[in-house]
Protein backbone atom coordinates (compact mmCIF):
# COMPACT_ATOMS: atom_id res chain seq x y z
CA UNK A 1 0.00 0.00 0.00
CA UNK A 2 2.80 2.41 0.94
CA UNK A 3 4.77 1.51 -2.19
CA UNK A 4 1.71 2.32 -4.30
CA UNK A 5 1.32 5.67 -2.53
CA UNK A 6 5.02 6.47 -3.10
CA UNK A 7 4.61 5.64 -6.78
CA UNK A 8 1.49 7.84 -6.99
CA UNK A 9 3.31 10.78 -5.36
CA UNK A 10 6.24 10.41 -7.75
CA UNK A 11 3.95 10.12 -10.75
CA UNK A 12 1.98 13.27 -9.81
CA UNK A 13 5.17 15.25 -9.22
CA UNK A 14 6.60 14.19 -12.59
CA UNK A 15 3.32 14.77 -14.45
CA UNK A 16 3.35 18.35 -13.19
CA UNK A 17 7.04 18.87 -13.88
CA UNK A 18 8.00 19.61 -10.28
CA UNK A 19 11.38 17.95 -10.82
CA UNK A 20 12.16 20.77 -13.26
CA UNK A 21 11.97 23.27 -10.38
CA UNK A 22 15.16 21.77 -8.91
CA UNK A 23 18.29 23.09 -10.64
CA UNK A 24 20.12 20.28 -12.46
CA UNK A 25 23.40 21.21 -10.74
CA UNK A 26 21.83 20.22 -7.39
CA UNK A 27 21.01 16.70 -8.60
CA UNK A 28 23.66 13.95 -8.58
CA UNK A 29 24.31 12.25 -11.92
CA UNK A 30 22.63 9.01 -10.83
CA UNK A 31 19.39 10.88 -9.99
CA UNK A 32 19.36 12.52 -13.42
CA UNK A 33 20.04 9.15 -15.06
CA UNK A 34 17.20 7.50 -13.10
CA UNK A 35 14.86 10.32 -14.10
CA UNK A 36 15.60 9.77 -17.78
CA UNK A 37 15.56 5.97 -17.75
CA UNK A 38 13.19 4.64 -15.09
CA UNK A 39 10.76 7.48 -14.53
CA UNK A 40 9.58 7.88 -18.10
CA UNK A 41 6.56 10.08 -17.22
CA UNK A 42 6.88 13.53 -18.77
CA UNK A 43 5.55 16.95 -17.77
CA UNK A 44 1.94 17.21 -18.99
CA UNK A 45 1.46 20.86 -17.95
CA UNK A 46 4.29 22.62 -19.77
CA UNK A 47 2.05 25.53 -20.72
CA UNK A 48 1.48 26.45 -17.04
CA UNK A 49 3.85 28.41 -14.84
CA UNK A 50 5.67 26.87 -11.86
CA UNK A 51 3.16 28.14 -9.29
CA UNK A 52 0.15 26.71 -11.14
CA UNK A 53 1.88 23.34 -11.59
CA UNK A 54 2.81 23.17 -7.91
CA UNK A 55 -0.75 24.08 -6.87
CA UNK A 56 -2.32 21.46 -9.15
CA UNK A 57 0.10 18.80 -7.91
CA UNK A 58 -0.65 19.51 -4.24
CA UNK A 59 -4.39 19.35 -4.98
CA UNK A 60 -3.96 15.99 -6.68
CA UNK A 61 -1.95 14.60 -3.76
CA UNK A 62 -4.62 15.34 -1.17
CA UNK A 63 -5.24 17.16 2.13
CA UNK A 64 -1.88 16.60 3.82
CA UNK A 65 -0.06 18.22 0.89
CA UNK A 66 -2.71 20.93 0.47
CA UNK A 67 -2.20 22.03 4.06
CA UNK A 68 1.53 22.29 3.43
CA UNK A 69 0.76 24.52 0.45
CA UNK A 70 -1.59 26.66 2.54
CA UNK A 71 1.17 27.32 5.04
CA UNK A 72 3.67 28.15 2.28
CA UNK A 73 1.19 30.59 0.71
CA UNK A 74 1.31 32.83 3.79
CA UNK A 75 5.11 33.24 3.57
CA UNK A 76 5.48 35.59 0.62
CA UNK A 77 8.87 36.62 1.99
CA UNK A 78 10.16 33.10 1.30
CA UNK A 79 8.56 32.50 -2.13
CA UNK A 80 8.47 34.26 -5.50
CA UNK A 81 5.16 36.19 -5.97
CA UNK A 82 3.96 34.00 -8.89
CA UNK A 83 4.20 30.86 -6.72
CA UNK A 84 2.72 32.45 -3.59
CA UNK A 85 -0.27 33.83 -5.56
CA UNK A 86 -1.05 30.43 -7.06
CA UNK A 87 -0.67 28.61 -3.71
CA UNK A 88 -3.16 31.06 -2.17
CA UNK A 89 -5.86 29.25 -4.16
CA UNK A 90 -5.41 26.28 -1.82
CA UNK A 91 -6.87 28.32 1.03
CA UNK A 92 -10.46 28.13 -0.21
CA UNK A 93 -10.48 27.31 -3.93
CA UNK A 94 -9.55 23.65 -4.03
CA UNK A 95 -11.44 21.64 -6.66
CA UNK A 96 -14.85 20.79 -5.09
CA UNK A 97 -16.48 17.37 -5.09
CA UNK A 98 -19.85 16.63 -6.67
CA UNK A 99 -22.75 18.62 -5.14
CA UNK A 100 -25.12 15.65 -5.35
CA UNK A 101 -22.79 13.66 -3.11
CA UNK A 102 -22.71 16.61 -0.71
CA UNK A 103 -26.51 16.69 -0.64
CA UNK A 104 -26.67 12.94 0.01
CA UNK A 105 -24.22 13.27 2.91
CA UNK A 106 -26.29 16.10 4.47
CA UNK A 107 -29.57 14.15 4.15
CA UNK A 108 -28.08 11.08 5.79
CA UNK A 109 -26.31 13.04 8.54
CA UNK A 110 -29.41 15.05 9.53
CA UNK A 111 -31.71 12.03 9.05
CA UNK A 112 -34.07 13.88 6.72
CA UNK A 113 -35.60 12.97 3.36
CA UNK A 114 -35.44 16.44 1.81
CA UNK A 115 -33.33 19.56 2.39
CA UNK A 116 -36.59 21.58 2.53
CA UNK A 117 -37.26 20.09 5.97
CA UNK A 118 -34.38 22.12 7.46
CA UNK A 119 -33.36 24.75 4.92
CA UNK A 120 -35.55 27.40 3.29
CA UNK A 121 -32.81 27.91 0.70
CA UNK A 122 -29.77 25.83 -0.26
CA UNK A 123 -27.16 26.57 -2.92
CA UNK A 124 -25.81 23.48 -4.64
CA UNK A 125 -22.81 25.42 -5.94
CA UNK A 126 -20.13 25.39 -3.23
CA UNK A 127 -19.33 28.75 -1.68
CA UNK A 128 -15.76 27.62 -0.97
CA UNK A 129 -13.80 24.39 -1.03
CA UNK A 130 -10.71 23.45 0.95
CA UNK A 131 -8.60 20.38 1.72
CA UNK A 132 -10.93 18.65 4.19
CA UNK A 133 -14.41 19.93 3.34
CA UNK A 134 -16.49 22.31 1.23
CA UNK A 135 -19.21 24.76 2.27
CA UNK A 136 -22.60 25.59 0.77
CA UNK A 137 -24.67 28.72 1.39
CA UNK A 138 -28.12 28.10 2.89
CA UNK A 139 -30.91 29.65 4.99
CA UNK A 140 -32.33 27.92 8.06
CA UNK A 141 -36.08 27.43 7.75
CA UNK A 142 -37.09 27.83 11.40
CA UNK A 143 -35.30 31.17 12.07
CA UNK A 144 -34.75 32.49 8.52
CA UNK A 145 -31.01 32.92 9.23
CA UNK A 146 -28.25 32.87 6.63
CA UNK A 147 -25.89 29.97 7.31
CA UNK A 148 -23.15 27.94 5.67
CA UNK A 149 -23.23 24.15 5.64
CA UNK A 150 -19.83 22.51 5.86
CA UNK A 151 -19.62 18.99 4.43
CA UNK A 152 -16.67 16.66 4.94
CA UNK A 153 -15.13 15.28 1.76
CA UNK A 154 -16.15 11.64 1.15
CA UNK A 155 -13.45 8.98 1.58
CA UNK A 156 -11.06 11.60 2.96
CA UNK A 157 -10.02 9.38 5.88
CA UNK A 158 -8.45 6.74 3.64
CA UNK A 159 -6.21 9.28 1.89
CA UNK A 160 -5.13 10.89 5.15
CA UNK A 161 -4.47 7.51 6.77
CA UNK A 162 -2.29 6.43 3.83
CA UNK A 163 -0.31 9.69 3.88
CA UNK A 164 0.25 9.75 7.63
CA UNK A 165 1.37 6.10 7.62
CA UNK A 166 3.82 6.92 4.84
CA UNK A 167 5.07 9.97 6.75
CA UNK A 168 5.51 7.84 9.88
CA UNK A 169 7.55 5.26 7.94
CA UNK A 170 9.85 7.97 6.56
CA UNK A 171 10.08 9.53 10.04
CA UNK A 172 11.22 6.24 11.58
CA UNK A 173 13.91 5.86 8.91
CA UNK A 174 15.07 9.45 9.43
CA UNK A 175 15.11 9.11 13.21
CA UNK A 176 17.21 5.95 12.97
CA UNK A 177 19.71 6.98 10.31
CA UNK A 178 20.02 10.77 10.40
CA UNK A 179 22.75 12.14 12.70
CA UNK A 180 20.17 14.60 14.10
CA UNK A 181 17.36 12.01 14.18
CA UNK A 182 16.98 11.75 17.94
CA UNK A 183 17.18 15.51 18.42
CA UNK A 184 14.63 16.32 15.71
CA UNK A 185 12.21 13.61 16.96
CA UNK A 186 10.44 13.21 13.58
CA UNK A 187 8.34 10.25 14.80
CA UNK A 188 6.86 12.24 17.68
CA UNK A 189 6.24 15.23 15.39
CA UNK A 190 4.41 13.10 12.81
CA UNK A 191 2.31 11.42 15.52
CA UNK A 192 1.35 14.84 16.89
CA UNK A 193 0.42 15.98 13.38
CA UNK A 194 -1.54 12.78 12.75
CA UNK A 195 -3.57 13.32 15.93
CA UNK A 196 -4.28 16.90 14.88
CA UNK A 197 -5.45 16.15 11.35
CA UNK A 198 -7.54 13.12 12.43
CA UNK A 199 -9.30 15.33 15.00
CA UNK A 200 -10.12 17.73 12.14
CA UNK A 201 -12.19 14.99 10.48
CA UNK A 202 -14.78 15.13 13.28
CA UNK A 203 -17.02 18.17 12.70
CA UNK A 204 -18.67 17.65 16.08
CA UNK A 205 -15.28 18.37 17.60
CA UNK A 206 -14.90 21.44 15.37
CA UNK A 207 -18.30 22.70 16.52
CA UNK A 208 -17.28 22.33 20.16
CA UNK A 209 -13.99 24.12 19.46
CA UNK A 210 -15.82 27.00 17.81
CA UNK A 211 -18.26 27.38 20.69
CA UNK A 212 -15.38 27.38 23.18
CA UNK A 213 -13.49 30.04 21.21
CA UNK A 214 -16.69 32.08 20.95
CA UNK A 215 -17.12 32.04 24.74
CA UNK A 216 -13.50 33.04 25.24
CA UNK A 217 -13.92 36.12 23.01
CA UNK A 218 -17.52 37.02 23.82
CA UNK A 219 -17.92 40.81 23.57
CA UNK A 220 -14.37 41.27 22.23
CA UNK A 221 -13.61 44.12 19.84
CA UNK A 222 -10.67 42.16 18.42
CA UNK A 223 -12.27 38.86 17.34
CA UNK A 224 -15.75 37.68 16.43
CA UNK A 225 -16.63 33.97 16.24
CA UNK A 226 -19.78 33.09 14.24
CA UNK A 227 -22.62 31.28 15.96
CA UNK A 228 -22.68 27.50 15.51
CA UNK A 229 -26.02 25.68 15.33
CA UNK A 230 -25.14 22.55 17.26
CA UNK A 231 -28.58 20.95 16.69
CA UNK A 232 -27.62 20.52 13.04
CA UNK A 233 -24.03 19.42 13.56
CA UNK A 234 -22.87 15.83 13.10
CA UNK A 235 -19.57 14.07 12.54
CA UNK A 236 -19.44 15.06 8.86
CA UNK A 237 -21.80 18.09 8.65
CA UNK A 238 -21.58 21.46 10.42
CA UNK A 239 -24.01 24.39 10.22
CA UNK A 240 -22.72 27.84 11.14
CA UNK A 241 -23.78 31.48 10.87
CA UNK A 242 -22.78 32.97 7.53
CA UNK A 243 -20.47 35.98 7.75
CA UNK A 244 -19.95 38.71 5.14
CA UNK A 245 -16.52 40.03 6.04
CA UNK A 246 -13.59 40.88 3.76
CA UNK A 247 -11.00 38.10 3.32
CA UNK A 248 -7.81 39.09 5.12
CA UNK A 249 -5.83 38.45 1.92
CA UNK A 250 -7.84 41.09 -0.01
CA UNK A 251 -5.63 44.04 0.94
CA UNK A 252 -7.09 46.20 -1.84
CA UNK A 253 -10.63 45.90 -0.42
CA UNK A 254 -9.38 46.65 3.08
CA UNK A 255 -7.62 49.79 1.86
CA UNK A 256 -10.66 50.81 -0.20
CA UNK A 257 -12.91 50.84 2.88
CA UNK A 258 -10.21 52.81 4.77
CA UNK A 259 -9.39 50.05 7.27
CA UNK A 260 -6.83 50.99 9.91
CA UNK A 261 -4.23 48.37 8.96
CA UNK A 262 -1.89 49.22 11.84
CA UNK A 263 -4.57 48.50 14.45
CA UNK A 264 -5.63 45.41 12.51
CA UNK A 265 -2.07 44.04 12.48
CA UNK A 266 -1.55 44.82 16.17
CA UNK A 267 -4.85 43.13 17.05
CA UNK A 268 -3.72 40.02 15.19
CA UNK A 269 -0.76 39.78 17.56
CA UNK A 270 -3.03 40.54 20.54
CA UNK A 271 -5.53 37.82 19.55
CA UNK A 272 -2.77 35.25 19.16
CA UNK A 273 -1.13 35.91 22.53
CA UNK A 274 -4.52 36.13 24.28
CA UNK A 275 -5.50 32.71 22.97
CA UNK A 276 -2.17 31.15 23.92
CA UNK A 277 -1.44 32.68 27.32
CA UNK A 278 -4.84 33.69 28.70
CA UNK A 279 -6.97 30.81 27.43
CA UNK A 280 -4.45 28.04 26.65
CA UNK A 281 -6.70 27.36 23.67
CA UNK A 282 -5.73 28.74 20.28
CA UNK A 283 -6.95 28.57 16.68
CA UNK A 284 -4.11 26.68 15.00
CA UNK A 285 -5.18 26.94 11.34
CA UNK A 286 -5.09 30.70 10.83
CA UNK A 287 -4.22 30.81 7.16
CA UNK A 288 -5.83 33.68 5.17
CA UNK A 289 -8.68 31.49 3.93
CA UNK A 290 -9.96 31.19 7.51
CA UNK A 291 -9.64 34.83 8.56
CA UNK A 292 -11.93 37.73 7.59
CA UNK A 293 -12.31 41.37 8.65
CA UNK A 294 -15.65 42.88 9.62
CA UNK A 295 -17.01 45.58 7.30
CA UNK A 296 -18.34 47.53 10.28
CA UNK A 297 -16.26 50.35 11.75
CA UNK A 298 -13.08 50.13 9.58
CA UNK A 299 -11.18 52.44 11.97
CA UNK A 300 -11.77 49.95 14.78
CA UNK A 301 -11.41 46.74 12.76
CA UNK A 302 -12.47 43.35 14.07
CA UNK A 303 -11.30 39.91 12.94
CA UNK A 304 -13.74 37.12 12.11
CA UNK A 305 -12.44 33.56 12.42
CA UNK A 306 -13.87 30.40 10.85
CA UNK A 307 -12.80 26.74 10.59
CA UNK A 308 -12.01 25.51 14.09
CA UNK A 309 -10.98 21.97 13.21
CA UNK A 310 -7.41 22.45 14.43
CA UNK A 311 -6.88 24.00 17.85
CA UNK A 312 -3.87 23.86 20.13
CA UNK A 313 -3.47 23.78 23.90
CA UNK A 314 -0.50 24.31 26.21
CA UNK A 315 0.05 23.15 29.76
CA UNK A 316 0.95 25.60 32.51
CA UNK A 317 4.64 24.73 32.52
CA UNK A 318 5.10 25.21 28.76
CA UNK A 319 3.17 28.49 28.92
CA UNK A 320 5.37 29.86 31.68
CA UNK A 321 8.60 28.87 29.93
CA UNK A 322 7.39 30.36 26.65
CA UNK A 323 6.30 33.62 28.26
CA UNK A 324 9.60 33.95 30.12
CA UNK A 325 11.49 33.20 26.90
CA UNK A 326 9.52 35.79 24.93
CA UNK A 327 10.04 38.47 27.58
CA UNK A 328 13.74 37.67 27.84
CA UNK A 329 14.00 37.93 24.04
CA UNK A 330 12.17 41.26 24.01
CA UNK A 331 14.48 42.56 26.77
CA UNK A 332 17.50 41.16 24.90
CA UNK A 333 18.43 39.14 27.98
CA UNK A 334 20.07 36.35 26.01
CA UNK A 335 21.70 34.89 29.10
CA UNK A 336 18.27 34.21 30.58
CA UNK A 337 17.05 32.75 27.29
CA UNK A 338 19.96 30.32 27.29
CA UNK A 339 19.39 29.40 30.95
CA UNK A 340 15.65 28.89 30.41
CA UNK A 341 16.34 26.48 27.55
CA UNK A 342 18.66 24.47 29.80
CA UNK A 343 16.22 24.51 32.76
CA UNK A 344 13.33 23.32 30.60
CA UNK A 345 15.37 20.46 29.14
CA UNK A 346 15.18 21.81 25.59
CA UNK A 347 18.98 21.64 25.43
CA UNK A 348 21.22 19.15 27.31
CA UNK A 349 21.96 20.04 30.94
CA UNK A 350 25.72 20.10 30.24
CA UNK A 351 25.35 22.82 27.56
CA UNK A 352 27.88 25.64 27.87
CA UNK A 353 25.56 28.54 28.74
CA UNK A 354 28.11 31.19 27.77
CA UNK A 355 28.52 29.79 24.26
CA UNK A 356 24.78 29.28 23.88
CA UNK A 357 24.16 32.90 24.91
CA UNK A 358 26.60 34.18 22.29
CA UNK A 359 24.97 32.03 19.58
CA UNK A 360 21.47 33.31 20.42
CA UNK A 361 22.67 36.92 20.46
CA UNK A 362 24.28 36.45 17.04
CA UNK A 363 20.95 35.33 15.55
CA UNK A 364 18.52 37.63 17.35
CA UNK A 365 20.28 40.96 17.80
CA UNK A 366 20.13 41.98 14.11
CA UNK A 367 16.33 41.56 13.96
CA UNK A 368 15.27 43.69 16.94
CA UNK A 369 13.71 47.12 16.48
CA UNK A 370 13.17 46.43 12.81
CA UNK A 371 9.79 46.42 11.07
CA UNK A 372 8.74 43.13 9.51
CA UNK A 373 9.52 44.36 6.01
CA UNK A 374 13.21 44.70 6.87
CA UNK A 375 13.63 41.27 8.47
CA UNK A 376 14.80 38.33 6.38
CA UNK A 377 13.05 35.52 8.19
CA UNK A 378 14.41 32.97 5.75
CA UNK A 379 17.91 33.88 6.87
CA UNK A 380 16.84 33.95 10.53
CA UNK A 381 15.29 30.48 10.28
CA UNK A 382 18.44 29.03 8.71
CA UNK A 383 20.56 30.51 11.50
CA UNK A 384 18.17 29.23 14.17
CA UNK A 385 18.27 25.71 12.72
CA UNK A 386 22.06 25.80 12.67
CA UNK A 387 22.13 26.98 16.28
CA UNK A 388 19.71 24.24 17.33
CA UNK A 389 21.85 21.60 15.62
CA UNK A 390 25.06 22.92 17.14
CA UNK A 391 23.70 22.77 20.70
CA UNK A 392 21.64 19.56 20.27
CA UNK A 393 18.38 21.40 20.92
CA UNK A 394 15.56 18.86 21.14
CA UNK A 395 12.42 19.47 19.09
CA UNK A 396 9.28 19.84 21.25
CA UNK A 397 6.41 18.12 19.35
CA UNK A 398 3.77 19.74 21.59
CA UNK A 399 4.93 23.17 20.35
CA UNK A 400 4.86 22.41 16.62
CA UNK A 401 1.27 23.67 16.25
CA UNK A 402 2.16 26.85 18.11
CA UNK A 403 5.18 27.46 15.89
CA UNK A 404 3.08 26.91 12.76
CA UNK A 405 0.44 29.36 14.03
CA UNK A 406 3.09 31.95 14.85
CA UNK A 407 4.36 31.66 11.26
CA UNK A 408 0.80 32.29 10.03
CA UNK A 409 0.42 35.34 12.28
CA UNK A 410 3.76 36.79 11.26
CA UNK A 411 2.91 36.20 7.59
CA UNK A 412 -0.43 38.01 7.98
CA UNK A 413 1.26 40.91 9.77
CA UNK A 414 3.79 41.20 6.95
CA UNK A 415 0.98 41.50 4.37
CA UNK A 416 -1.19 43.89 6.38
CA UNK A 417 1.29 46.31 7.88
CA UNK A 418 4.98 45.66 7.13
CA UNK A 419 5.98 48.46 9.53
CA UNK A 420 4.52 46.51 12.47
CA UNK A 421 6.88 46.31 15.46
CA UNK A 422 6.13 42.74 16.50
CA UNK A 423 8.27 42.96 19.61
CA UNK A 424 6.81 46.15 21.09
CA UNK A 425 3.27 45.00 20.33
CA UNK A 426 3.63 41.69 22.15
CA UNK A 427 5.90 42.72 25.05
CA UNK A 428 3.32 44.65 27.19
CA UNK A 429 0.81 41.82 26.89
CA UNK A 430 3.32 39.19 28.04
CA UNK A 431 4.63 41.34 30.88
CA UNK A 432 1.09 41.87 32.15
CA UNK A 433 0.39 38.12 31.91
CA UNK A 434 3.53 37.31 33.88
CA UNK A 435 2.52 39.78 36.60
CA UNK A 436 -0.82 38.00 36.88
CA UNK A 437 0.91 34.61 37.17
CA UNK A 438 3.67 35.51 39.62
CA UNK A 439 3.64 37.58 42.82
CA UNK A 440 1.12 38.69 45.46
CA UNK A 441 -1.62 39.40 42.91
CA UNK A 442 -1.31 35.91 41.45
CA UNK A 443 -1.28 34.34 44.92
CA UNK A 444 -4.54 36.06 45.92
CA UNK A 445 -6.10 35.08 42.60
CA UNK A 446 -5.23 31.41 43.13
CA UNK A 447 -6.49 31.50 46.73
CA UNK A 448 -9.75 33.06 45.53
CA UNK A 449 -10.24 30.42 42.83
CA UNK A 450 -9.60 27.62 45.37
CA UNK A 451 -11.92 29.01 48.07
CA UNK A 452 -14.91 26.80 47.12
CA UNK A 453 -12.74 23.68 47.42
CA UNK A 454 -11.24 24.69 50.79
CA UNK A 455 -14.62 25.78 52.19
CA UNK A 456 -15.92 22.29 51.39
CA UNK A 457 -12.94 20.57 53.04
CA UNK A 458 -12.63 22.91 56.06
CA UNK A 459 -15.15 21.04 58.30
CA UNK A 460 -13.11 17.85 57.85
CA UNK A 461 -9.84 19.49 58.84
CA UNK A 462 -10.05 18.82 62.64
CA UNK A 463 -10.67 15.10 62.09
CA UNK A 464 -7.88 14.92 59.50
CA UNK A 465 -5.52 16.74 61.86
CA UNK A 466 -6.39 14.39 64.73
CA UNK A 467 -5.87 11.29 62.56
CA UNK A 468 -2.54 12.66 61.33
CA UNK A 469 -1.28 13.38 64.87
CA UNK A 470 -2.40 9.92 65.97
CA UNK A 471 -0.46 8.33 63.14
CA UNK A 472 2.60 10.44 63.97
CA UNK A 473 2.40 9.28 67.60
CA UNK A 474 2.50 5.62 66.58
CA UNK A 475 4.98 6.17 63.78
CA UNK A 476 8.15 5.26 65.80
CA UNK A 477 6.56 2.01 66.97
CA UNK A 478 5.48 1.09 63.43
CA UNK A 479 8.89 2.02 62.11
CA UNK A 480 10.53 -0.22 64.70
CA UNK A 481 8.25 -3.11 63.73
CA UNK A 482 9.03 -2.57 60.07
CA UNK A 483 12.77 -2.53 60.77
CA UNK A 484 12.49 -5.76 62.79
CA UNK A 485 10.54 -7.43 60.00
CA UNK A 486 13.14 -6.28 57.47
CA UNK A 487 15.95 -7.65 59.66
CA UNK A 488 14.19 -11.02 59.93
CA UNK A 489 13.72 -11.11 56.18
CA UNK A 490 17.41 -10.35 55.63
CA UNK A 491 18.39 -13.16 58.04
CA UNK A 492 16.15 -15.65 56.24
CA UNK A 493 17.59 -14.59 52.91
CA UNK A 494 21.13 -15.01 54.28
CA UNK A 495 20.35 -18.49 55.60
CA UNK A 496 18.75 -19.43 52.27
CA UNK A 497 21.89 -18.25 50.48
CA UNK A 498 24.10 -20.37 52.80
CA UNK A 499 22.02 -23.50 52.20
CA UNK A 500 22.09 -22.82 48.43
CA UNK A 501 25.90 -22.57 48.42
CA UNK A 502 26.28 -25.76 50.55
CA UNK A 503 23.81 -27.64 48.37
CA UNK A 504 25.59 -26.55 45.15
CA UNK A 505 28.95 -27.62 46.62
CA UNK A 506 27.65 -31.07 47.65
CA UNK A 507 26.11 -31.73 44.22
CA UNK A 508 29.31 -30.69 42.44
CA UNK A 509 31.34 -33.10 44.68
CA UNK A 510 28.78 -35.86 44.03
CA UNK A 511 29.18 -35.31 40.29
CA UNK A 512 33.01 -35.53 40.51
CA UNK A 513 33.24 -38.63 42.82
CA UNK A 514 32.43 -41.22 40.10
CA UNK A 515 35.71 -40.25 38.46
CA UNK A 516 37.53 -41.72 41.46
CA UNK A 517 37.48 -45.27 42.98
CA UNK A 518 34.70 -44.61 45.51
CA UNK A 519 31.48 -46.50 46.23
CA UNK A 520 28.46 -45.19 44.34
CA UNK A 521 26.49 -44.85 47.58
CA UNK A 522 28.75 -42.00 48.75
CA UNK A 523 28.09 -40.03 45.58
CA UNK A 524 24.32 -40.70 45.80
CA UNK A 525 24.24 -39.67 49.45
CA UNK A 526 26.03 -36.40 48.79
CA UNK A 527 23.67 -35.63 45.86
CA UNK A 528 20.66 -36.35 48.05
CA UNK A 529 22.04 -34.17 50.84
CA UNK A 530 22.74 -31.33 48.37
CA UNK A 531 19.20 -31.56 47.01
CA UNK A 532 17.94 -31.37 50.58
CA UNK A 533 19.97 -28.18 51.17
CA UNK A 534 18.47 -26.64 48.02
CA UNK A 535 14.97 -27.54 49.20
CA UNK A 536 15.62 -25.89 52.58
CA UNK A 537 17.00 -22.78 50.80
CA UNK A 538 13.87 -22.60 48.62
CA UNK A 539 11.60 -23.04 51.62
CA UNK A 540 13.31 -20.29 53.63
CA UNK A 541 13.38 -17.97 50.62
CA UNK A 542 9.61 -18.12 50.01
CA UNK A 543 8.62 -17.33 53.61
Amino acid sequence: MQLLRIYHINRVMLEHGLDELIPAKWLPWYVRLMRMSIFWIRNQHKEKNAGARLTLALQALGPVFIKFGQMLSTRRDLLPPEIANELAMLQDRVKPFDSQRATAIILKALNISSLDQVFGEFSETPLASASIAQVHAAKLKDCNTDVVVKVLRPDIRKTIKADTELMLTFAKVLQKWLPDGKRLRPVEVVKEYEKTIVDELDLNREAANGMQLGRNFEGSEALYVPNIYSDYCTKNVLVMERIYGIPISNIEALIEQDTNLRILAERGVEVFFTQVFRDSFFHADMHPGNIFVSRENPQNPQYIAIDFGIVGTLNQEDKRYLAENFIAFFNRDYRKVAQLHADSGWVPSDTNIDEFEVAIRTVCEPIFQKPLAEISFGNVLVQLFNTARRFNMVVQPQLVLLQKTLLYIEGLGRQLYPQLDLWQTAKPFLENWMREQIGVRAMFSKVKSNLPFWSEKLPDMPDLLYDTLKQVKHFPEKQQQANAALLQQQKRAQKALHFSIVGATLIIVAAILPLYPAHWSLSAGLALLGSGCWFVAWWKGRR
